[in-house]
């Protein structure tokens, strides 16, 4: 199995996930997921061409191969487990897994990565309620509609946030709604898109147009 360094399994994972949103990538989108600069970018994008994990033509976008898109599963997979493992086993609260995993994501041991699975019992989603890719890679997503989209007197379930910043999950957590919760859509304001919820006991909650728009639920 191949090793890469962790500015390019950076850059596998970055790709990965604009290509999710757009399909093709272009270099300025890239550079500014990485904030870095255009030509820092251009330089990686031909080491990864090089190695067969990259369909790149100047000027034209690019995207990961077959074999681009395994090493990025594998990335995912790493960072999503260890996310799970800080949160459920070591209590790390949610704001702080992602940057601890962010680091422990490079370790690149299968086997070390496979008994933790074993250890974790195989969960489908991290924290956040993104899914875990399995050991061949498969992932299987839970249907999901944003909150904003919900009308009055609706009940959901959270199962995933959208943006998953430090100040995005501080927010949340101090209006305690996190993978899991409950909810009761109360009402819908036209003026500003804003609505009230209603979470088990606590007192109803006025949640703004931007934060329910990251915020994907089932409804129950």
């Amino acid at each position: 199995m191949l090793n890469y360094s962790v500015s390019e399994e950076n850059y596998i994972k970055a790709i990965f996930h604009l290509q999710e949103q757009a399909g093709t990538v272009t270099t300025n989108e890239l550079a500014g997921e990485l904030s870095t600069k255009p030509a820092s970018v251009t330089d990686m994008l031909k080491k990864l061409k090089a190695k067969k994990l990259l369909h790149y033509q100047p000027y034209q976008g690019f995207r990961l191969s077959a074999d681009g898109n395994k090493v990025a599963l594998g990335v995912v997979r790493r960072h999503r487990l260890w996310e799970y493992f800080l949160s459920v086993k070591l209590k790390f609260s949610w704001d702080e897994i992602h940057e601890v995993a962010e680091d422990l994501e490079h370790v690149s041991s299968k086997k070390l990565i496979d008994k933790l699975d074993e250890f974790l019992g195989f969960p489908r989603f991290d924290p956040h309620g993104d899914p875990i890719p399995d050991i061949n890679g498969n992932i299987i997503a839970s249907k999901t509609i944003c909150l904003q989209e919900l009308t009055p007197d609706t009940r959901a379930i959270v199962s995933n946030i959208k943006d998953q910043s430090t100040q995005m999950l501080e927010v949340l957590q101090h209006k305690s709604i996190g993978i899991g919760t409950r909810l009761e859509i109360r009402r819908k304001f036209e003026y500003d898109k804003s609505m009230e919820v209603k979470i088990g006991r606590l007192p109803v909650i006025t949640i703004s147009e931007h934060l329910a728009k990251n915020i994907f639920v089932q409804a129950i």
